[in-house]
């Protein structure tokens, strides 16, 4: 692969960050702007797909302005726009979409279609580049995956949920015990109050597999509530969270051990919002230091959605001059294939 000096601005509208930065060289932030719709849908419990879209529309323009000028650039620098394909809300992907596209189309620089787990992978690139082969754990509200790397813009699933991914169950799990939007970090901070003290399953399903299952987690948590509910027992809601949450982990930890030992790599990624759960990154980094296994885990402005991982995998799509033209269209369902 041929590399040269770039320039590059992401674009990432999948939910509810309306965010656009400028890459340079694919490794470099020159700016990386995030406008969060967090407490607009905290009164809803979860995010509205029509109300991040209206949102998106009134804050794409002023946000994608904000960021050049952060850069110091100009339109005119730029070798290459950048936008999140899919997947995500139709609704929320199109208004991406088509401001890049409008700025492409106006301006001729060429544009390219990212991926928007490829994104939250190349999240590490911004802070040391990638070696490979690699492995990388990608743990969001959507999707909970394993990913084989041999080179750039090549991506192989080893495993995935086969239902709820860990941040949906995390959400899931919160909601039932009544705390706040996101349910995530709740948790996380509500853990560090607790102990593990209720015995919930993990479902490892066949021995060789690297697939994920959370549904039934999420079932026993509510079985244990309303058991104790019918027999008017205190649940300590603290021990709850933390043994939750440690169920979850633990079998993202050990997939995640396997997958490398697996596919004999040395290096493995965290990646995805949840990667931003602090005992995640404590328990996997324990269990890579016994291992001997390299791990790589974004700083956390990195592990949510931002434009500037958006901007760095698109950086390598533009060396190899993988462009997408003015027919992109948004696709929520986009499977990772480039390959």
């Amino acid at each position: 692969m041929i590399q040269k000096q770039s320039l590059v601005l992401g674009i990432e509208t999948s939910c509810d960050e309306t965010s656009a930065a400028v890459v340079a060289d694919g490794t470099r932030v020159l700016s990386n702007v995030i406008s969060s719709q967090m407490e607009v849908h905290r009164r809803f419990g979860g995010v509205v797909p029509e109300v991040a879209s209206r949102r998106h529309v009134e804050r794409i323009t002023l946000i994608i302005e904000q960021a050049l000028q952060e850069a110091q650039v100009e339109l005119g620098d730029l070798d290459a726009i950048a936008v999140t394909q899919g997947p995500g809300l139709v609704g929320a992907l199109l208004i991406g979409v088509a401001a890049g596209k409008a700025l492409s189309f106006a301006s001729g620089i060429p544009l390219v279609a990212v991926h928007h787990i490829a994104g939250h992978i190349y999240a590490n690139h911004l802070v040391k580049p990638l070696e490979f082969p690699l492995v990388s754990l990608v743990v969001s509200g959507g999707h909970t995956e394993l990913i084989y790397m041999e080179k750039h813009n090549h991506f192989e699933r080893l495993g995935q949920t086969r239902d709820d991914a860990a941040g949906e169950a995390f959400d899931k799990v919160a909601r039932l015990m009544n705390l706040p939007y996101p349910g995530g970090p709740q948790i996380d901070r509500l853990a560090v109050e607790g102990s593990i003290s209720y015995d919930l399953p993990r479902a490892w399903l066949e021995p060789d597999s690297l697939d994920f299952s959370f549904s039934g987690l999420k079932s026993a948590v509510m079985q244990l509530m309303q058991k104790a509910k019918q027999r008017q027992e205190e649940i300590r809601p603290a021990d709850l969270a933390a043994s939750f949450q440690h169920a979850v982990i633990d079998v993202l930890v050990e997939k995640s051990i396997r997958a490398v030992k697996k596919t004999g790599v040395k290096h493995l990624l965290l990646a995805g919002g949840v990667s931003a759960n602090s005992a995640l990154r404590v328990q996997l980094s324990k269990r890579c230091e016994q291992e001997q296994i390299d791990l790589r885990i974004p700083p956390l402005e990195l592990c949510t959605d931002n434009a500037a991982m958006i901007a760095a995998a698109g950086t390598f799509l533009f060396y190899e001059g993988k462009f997408a033209d003015l027919t992109l269209n948004a696709d929520p369902g986009l499977p990772l294939t480039y390959s």
